[in-house]
């Protein structure tokens, strides 16, 4: 049965309060299109679950969409500082729970493996642990040493953009995988956007259909970000979008119609 639905029944499939993940990495393959048409929708007190941030969780954040974050960066690369997250963030409008690459990486395996937690050596001897008191530090039975007790991660809706999937749900992502692959088995529900539909994708697959709640057709819909090998990021719009913010005109920036460049 195809899985093919609007932007907006999409958007419908999150609900207040849910944790939200979505894919792609820093400026690369992120679901910006599916950002822009769920601040149409009045969601709100959302938990964003991000291995990095970038454009378009800064979109969420701005829009006060955001109540808090687990990400291990939350920025705009060589185009500076997340400018709506640093703003929300100085006043503690949102909040931050500390992650860094393991804590992500091992709270994902842990869900992965139908456990409870995935022990790991990384925050040993940091201070990361009285930021985390829900990460415990335990003695491994084996060796008697001291490890760190990373709780599962889930998430309730989890998002990815591609640049090709099929009307099943299976999906190709294009070689920077990310942690698409991951979410994808951890989220309740998984919408693939994409910027092509077609019957049937042969392998190789990276999301396989058995994951995949919806699928919607969006071309361009990563952009400014980047979507490999179909169009680079746009630099010259997330300038745009940084200086719309230092002047304080986030949300015209929002309100304004796309205007993409054709190329």
């Amino acid at each position: 049965m195809s899985k093919v639905i609007s932007l907006t029944e999409a958007a419908g499939l999150v609900r207040s309060g849910d944790t939200l993940a979505l894919g792609g990495m820093t400026l690369y393959r992120r679901p910006v299109a599916f950002v822009r048409e769920l601040l149409k929708t009045g969601v709100r007190d959302l938990t964003l679950l991000c291995f990095t941030a970038s454009y378009e969780s800064d979109l969420l954040v701005g829009a006060g969409r955001v109540r808090a974050i687990r990400s291990c960066y939350f920025g705009l690369e060589a185009f500076g500082l997340a400018p709506m997250f640093t703003a929300h963030a100085t006043r503690g409008d949102v909040r931050i729970v500390e992650e860094s690459e393991g804590s992500l990486a091992f709270g994902i395996r842990a869900t992965l493996a139908g456990v409870g937690f995935m022990p790991g050596p990384g925050w040993i001897g940091t201070d990361l642990p009285k930021v985390r008191p829900d990460v415990k530090v335990i003695d491994d039975p084996y060796t008697g040493k001291p490890v760190a007790a990373f709780p599962a991660v889930t998430c309730d809706v989890a998002v990815i953009h591609a640049p090709i999937a099929d009307k099943d749900g299976n999906a190709r992502l294009g070689g920077n995988l990310a942690m698409d692959r991951d979410l994808s088995m951890i989220a309740q529900h998984v919408i693939l956007t994409a910027e092509e539909i077609v019957d049937t994708l042969e392998a190789p697959v990276d999301v396989g259909q058995i994951f995949t709640t919806a699928v919607v057709h969006a071309p361009r819909g990563a952009w400014p970000t980047s979507c490999y090998p179909l169009y680079p990021v746009d630099g010259a719009e997330i300038l745009r979008y940084v200086d719309a913010c230092a002047a304080e005109k986030f949300d015209e920036y929002v309100r304004e119609p796309l205007n993409q460049p054709r190329r």
